[in-house]
């Protein structure tokens, strides 16, 4: 088989997925193409025929998590909670679809900086399909507190109703060991990058890879905070996304390594 792969959203113009897919493949020993396909918000529509038509498997990024979620016939249990999808395959004339983008996280960031996560104060900042799905896997992997900062407060409060201690503000002054950025650059306002709480122990992660260092995560570097980009996140849950393609287990090093 030819695998059809694909990316959708926008913009896709800097996307790195299809160089993951065609190292995917070759470590899964497939053969097949990858394509970045330019599809904004107001065109969610045409992701069905894509699918369905089109693409043997898709990665799906911001803006059409959700939209991804809402074509599904099928769903993981992270996707269905979340309900943000990044990756879509028919199997028997459904759409399956899952969410890797939080265990990509976790496994990524544990990958570049060891243990961060078990017992640690998080600030998340954003509250879209990317923050939903790492705000999940930050609860699942034992954060003991995650507060979420975003401009959206119907986002905000979804998920912060969803588990017990996830919370849109902080009350009281406690320190942060894991700050994480899943706001869009281009969608960033000017603003103090540390926040209340900030140490020079703290872990700064800007999920952005493009580019591959931002004002914000400067910020953090200049105060001696340990930090990185989105390439391992990138990779992990490319890594993720091909082991349920295929059912070969690829490693997200391997793929981070072809970056």
């Amino acid at each position: 088989m030819n695998w059809r792969l694909g990316v959708v959203g926008s913009p896709v113009a800097h996307s790195l997925s299809p160089q993951l897919h065609q190292a995917g493949l070759s470590l899964a020993g497939r053969s097949g193409t990858s394509t970045r396909v330019e599809l904004p918000l107001q065109r969610a529509g045409e992701l069905d025929e894509l699918v369905r038509r089109d693409f043997d498997a898709l990665s799906v990024t911001s803006p059409l998590k959700h939209a991804a979620f809402m074509l599904c016939d099928e769903l993981s249990d992270v996707a269905r909670r979340t309900e943000s999808v990044n990756s879509l395959r028919m199997i028997d004339d459904k759409v399956h679809g899952v969410s890797t983008d939080g265990d990509g996280f976790i496994h990524g960031l544990e990958f570049e900086l060891g243990p961060v996560v078990a017992n640690a104060h998080v600030v998340v900042l954003g509250a879209g399909g990317a923050a939903s799905a790492i705000v999940d896997a930050l609860v699942r992997y034992g954060a003991a507190s995650v507060v979420v900062h975003g401009r959206t407060a119907a986002k905000v409060d979804a998920l912060v109703q969803r588990y017990s201690n996830v919370h849109a503000s902080s009350l009281v002054y406690r320190p942060v060991e894991l700050i994480v950025n899943t706001v869009p650059v281009a969608g960033r306002s000017v603003e103090a990058a540390v926040l209340q709480g900030v140490r020079s122990d703290t872990v700064a992660i800007d999920i952005t890879y493009d580019p591959r260092s931002t004002e914000w995560r400067e910020r953090y570097s200049d105060a001696g905070c340990r930090t990185a980009n989105g390439l391992a996140m990138l990779a992990f849950q490319a890594a993720l996304q091909m082991r349920w393609w295929w059912g070969v287990d690829i490693e997200g090093g391997d793929l981070l390594e072809a970056l």
